[in-house]
């Protein structure tokens, strides 16, 4: 069983409940331009394209904007390792126990058995924004003998504490469409009952499937922007973008270049026309240094996709944007190409075959798009 599958048969709070909330976040979060080629150049149409990518069904891949909760680790206080996919043992882990705020954690076993801190410049999968102890809590509630809180009252306890311990810690500058979740470590069943109570919130890089992924750098101090580096291909499923996979296996998109806003933009948040402007003019730009050859987009009937920065990202400090490539559907999403764009590409299984030189040729629209405006018949 792989460390995917096993994460998967975690019971994650955030999927019991607030499905409609999520749900919001995501077309938020997934809403992305579809810029039309024409003669090998990106050309933005006077009604700009958008789309909604929606949310999966239970059992399929989650948006990378939920929350991951993740058990804890056994120490003197009495954090118990808990693997529901696999036999309990108990694991003493002295640097867990003495986790703080800014504290930066990795692990590489699937019982996160090796737990280990980190300086944060190094590659890390959970940064400490605040230990809760929920026995000073008032009421019964999390009392000596306390029933072990469910599913659903986990999710509330991380909204109620683990989002403002999030937010002060970053003080108040957290991208909610950005590259972090806010995640939440709690005692397992064993090391409830033996009375540990102690909440650990923080934030974290969450893929697709809920597998936290490798992050750089702590939240406070760099671009919270969700940007992968060039080359990067995004795996594809139900027509949705997943995590990176090598661009030999099934991808919905590939990267092509970052582009930094803060280049071009000052103050408050710019236009979304203005950086729509800005954004295809360098993408158009890095696209063909990328690929080596201006006509490449346009012979291989791939398209230019880009996002753009809302109000609530910039205030936050996310200043950057990924111009990615790849192949619409007739329907909502994108077809899966296996191989690099660099070199030879199968799309849907057959390799692409160019559009004819003379006269122009665009891709054809997705459903949703306004019409093209009329194109000049070739001579």
């Amino acid at each position: 069983m792989s460390e995917d599958d096993e994460y998967s048969r975690y019971p994650d709070p955030e999927q019991s409940s607030g499905s409609s909330s999520r749900a919001e976040a995501l077309r938020d979060q997934l809403i992305i331009d579809r810029k039309v080629l024409n003669d090998g150049k990106v050309h933005l149409p006077a009604p700009t394209l958008r789309w909604v990518l929606l949310t999966i069904a239970a059992g399929a891949v989650v948006a990378s904007l939920v929350g991951v909760f993740i058990t804890g680790f056994d120490n003197e206080n009495g954090l118990e390792a808990h693997n529901p996919a696999a036999p309990v043992d108990t694991v003493l882990d002295k640097e867990f126990g003495t986790a703080a705020a800014g504290d930066c954690l990795s692990w590489t076993k699937a019982d996160r058995s090796d737990l280990v801190k980190v300086a944060c410049s190094n590659k890390h999968l959970f940064e400490v924004a605040s230990d809760i102890d929920m026995s000073k809590y008032p009421g019964v509630e999390f009392g000596p003998g306390s029933r072990f809180p469910d599913s659903l009252r986990l999710t509330e306890l991380k909204e109620e504490h683990c989002v403002p311990a999030v937010q002060q810690y970053m003080k108040g500058k957290f991208d909610p469409r950005g590259r972090y979740v806010v995640g939440l470590m709690y005692p397992s069943p064993d090391g409830w009952k033996h009375g540990d109570r102690t909440l650990r919130c923080g934030l974290q890089f969450s893929g697709s499937t809920g597998t936290p992924l490798p992050s750089t750098g702590s939240a406070t101090e760099h671009d919270q922007s969700k940007v992968f580096e060039p080359g990067t291909c995004l795996g594809i499923n139900q027509n949705l973008p997943t995590d990176p996979v090598d661009c030999a296996q099934s991808h919905s998109v590939e990267i092509v270049s970052t582009v930094d806003l803060a280049a071009h933009f000052q103050g408050p948040p710019p236009a979304k026309e203005e950086q729509d402007r800005f954004v295809e003019e360098e993408c158009s730009r890095t696209s063909t240094d990328y690929l080596g050859s201006p006509d490449a987009i346009r012979n291989k009937t791939l398209t230019l996709f880009f996002d753009y920065i809302d109000a609530r990202s910039w205030l936050a400090g996310s200043r950057k944007l990924d111009c990615m490539i790849g192949k619409g559907t007739d329907r909502e999403g994108f077809a899966p190409i296996q191989g690099s764009a660099r070199g030879e590409i199968l799309i849907n299984g057959q390799a692409p075959v160019p559009p004819p030189n003379s006269g122009r040729s665009t891709p054809a629209p997705l459903p949703g798009a306004a019409p093209l405006p009329p194109q000049p018949q070739p001579r």
